[in-house]
């Protein structure tokens, strides 16, 4: 990472940051830039992908995630 434009984005105003944050990300999704998984982040999909595949039943419906969401947050 080059620490020098890190320490000149740090004294910006909040504001600025923001903005500088956000034109970076509309830059990477201008490109359909997609970050690498992890080894870690490989492992957890294939653990889900085989609980899946080993107990296919075992959902929550969209609705019911949406629901109890809503719930917790009133």
């Amino acid at each position: 990472m080059n620490t020098l434009l890190l320490e000149q984005a740090k004294v910006l105003a909040i504001d600025e940051q923001i903005e500088l944050v956000e034109a970076i990300w509309d830059g990477i999704v201008s490109r359909n830039a997609v970050p690498p998984l992890t080894e870690v982040q490989k492992a957890e999909l294939d653990r889900r992908l085989a609980d899946h595949l080993a107990n296919p039943d075992d959902v929550v419906s969209w609705d019911e995630v949406k629901a109890a969401a809503l719930a917790k947050i009133r």
